[in-house]
């Protein structure tokens, strides 16, 4: 169904959980500018919780993470992160309602079941959760490797609705290859687990582009996720950078797929898990057609931030913990990512947040389109905005991936693809930083 144009994908470009994206963050915005959009907030907003620890760091993983090896880091970390909770939430106006919870890392069960429920238990109390009776979604993202019944029991008592599980392979082999071994049996558990912990909506996270990997191991993997029952599959390729994260020089980068074998893989998830019934989230995820999240794809009410596309529709994100990053509809700030330095900044009861940017109109405005171009396939266009992307616009349109109806840009299905690239011909950002992404494929 897709054909491979190199040439159209071979700028790396944005995933675009942003707009403006964190490469256009700086020191200038930070601490004051998110206390003031705190406590004007009085709607509904979400938080995410950032854990930056895992029992076992992957070899290819890029999130802020470390190992939770040593008790007295992990203690100070949580200690912080509860001080940030209460000053946050001291300066919310009591109007403000969260609908959602999501904790992320890291490994969320790189930390002990106890110290997980104190932090639900201090978000509660200091959030004002559950004042009205009603409960906010809460999701979380879990390594089966390390998901034991004490979590699986804890899991049920918060009544976490939606979790996500790093699978990424099921192959022996390419687990080995990426520093990630975890026998199917794990996986299998864990699922079963979550399952009877009440779990509705299970995501599998699998990858594509792995050193050594064929066809034939990426449609096991399929076939398996789909025999356990995945809700959600976020299918992502490997981004190889290891000049800029240093744990991926273990990786052989000597084994890793062409570009264009990686393009097979993603063609090749995408009509697999199509043809098992799934609803395409996107390019590159997938949902079950009951599952919310594929809902929102058919409804038109799709969204992009920080957690990737979402059906939530609160227009305020909240990032607790180090690195975590907040978005309003005028403001966009990120934490410090320095573990110490957070804790630090804790310590003297200060709003850690040290770089970010304002959303101008402009920003705004070209966000929107962004967003639509990636959530729902087509974007209405300003006269302005056609006359300067028009010629970027030029080879993708020549190519039948997108074409003009009217006022709206419509990307093609065998386009889906390219909607990166194409979305990124409406920012101006990227004229001079491109080469600061991953592939778009």
């Amino acid at each position: 169904m897709w054909t491979y144009y190199p040439e159209l994908l071979a700028i790396p470009v944005p995933r675009y959980t942003s707009f403006p994206t964190a490469a256009e963050f700086g020191e200038g915005v930070g601490a004051k500018e998110l206390a003031t959009a705190l406590e004007g907030e009085n709607g509904e907003i979400s938080l995410y919780v950032h854990i930056p620890f895992c029992e076992k760091i992957c070899w290819y993983c890029g999130c802020n993470t470390s190992a939770a090896n040593r008790t007295d880091r992990v203690t100070s970390y949580l200690d912080a992160l509860h001080q940030e909770i209460a000053l946050v939430a001291e300066r919310l106006p009591k109007a403000a309602k969260v609908t959602r919870i999501a904790f992320g890392g890291g490994s969320p069960n790189g930390i002990s079941p106890i110290d997980f429920v104190r932090i639900v238990d201090a978000l509660t109390l200091e959030f004002g959760i559950q004042s009205d009776g009603k409960r906010p979604v809460i999701s979380i993202e879990l390594d089966p490797r390390t998901l034991g019944a004490d979590w699986a029991a804890v899991i049920g008592a918060v009544r976490i609705s939606r979790a996500s599980l790093g699978v990424q392979t099921f192959d022996s082999g390419l687990q080995e290859a990426i520093g990630r071994i975890q026998p199917a049996h794990m996986i299998e558990e864990s699922t079963a687990m979550l399952r009877s912990a009440g779990v509705q909506s299970l995501n599998f996270d699998l990858m594509y582009g792995l050193p050594g990997q064929t066809e034939a191991h990426l449609r096991d993997s399929l076939d398996r996720a789909v025999a356990l029952g995945a809700d959600r599959i976020a299918l992502f390729g490997y981004a190889h950078v290891p000049h800029l994260i240093a744990r991926q020089k273990k990786i052989d980068g000597s084994a890793l797929p062409d570009a264009e074998a990686r393009f097979r893989m993603a063609a090749l998830g995408y009509e697999f898990l199509v043809d098992q019934g799934y609803v395409a989230v996107g390019f590159d995820h997938f949902a079950k057609p009951g599952d919310a999240l594929a809902q929102a794809v058919m409804s038109g009410t799709l969204r992009r931030n920080f957690q990737g596309f979402t059906e939530d529709q609160a227009p305020v994100l909240i990032g607790l913990g180090a690195s975590a990053i907040s978005s309003f509809p005028d403001l966009l700030v990120q934490n410090e990512k320095n573990a110490g330095r957070y804790r630090m900044m804790l310590s003297q009861h200060r709003l850690t947040a040290d770089r970010g940017i304002v959303r101008s109109a402009e920003d705004r405005r070209r966000g929107e389109v962004i967003e639509a171009l990636l959530c729902r396939g087509r974007a209405r266009i300003d006269a302005d905005l056609w006359r300067e992307a028009a010629p970027l616009l030029a080879p993708y349109l020549q190519a039948g991936l997108c074409e003009a109806d009217d006022k709206d840009l419509v990307i093609q299905p065998g386009g889906l693809p390219y909607a990166r690239s194409i979305a990124a011909r409406f920012d101006p950002y990227r004229k001079d930083s491109l080469r600061r992404f991953s592939s778009a494929v």
